[in-house]
């Protein structure tokens, strides 16, 4: 068993640049991490990035406070699944 695997690598920073995101993926992929974590504005970028890759993207609904609508929160969930 290798911890790696287990990790989800995360940037979830509301200011993240394009170059932040290139290099978590980049590591998610140099250590075979299970997933990369990002905001859903960078879900396609990553699912583009990762699509030759065993690195799952993976994003946050309703974040950070989970303070939304049920409604809203299924809305992000279906926009966030059409990016990929």
């Amino acid at each position: 068993m290798t911890v790696n695997t287990y990790i989800d690598h995360t940037l979830l920073k509301p200011d993240a640049t394009l170059e932040q995101i290139e290099k978590l993926i980049a590591e998610a992929k140099k250590y075979e991490f299970a997933s990369v974590c990002v905001n859903p504005t960078w879900v396609k970028t990553a699912a583009d990035l990762l699509k030759d890759s065993s690195v799952k993207v993976c994003t946050v609904i309703g974040f950070p406070l989970g303070a939304t609508t049920s409604s809203v929160k299924a809305f992000e969930t279906r926009d966030a699944i059409s990016m990929v």
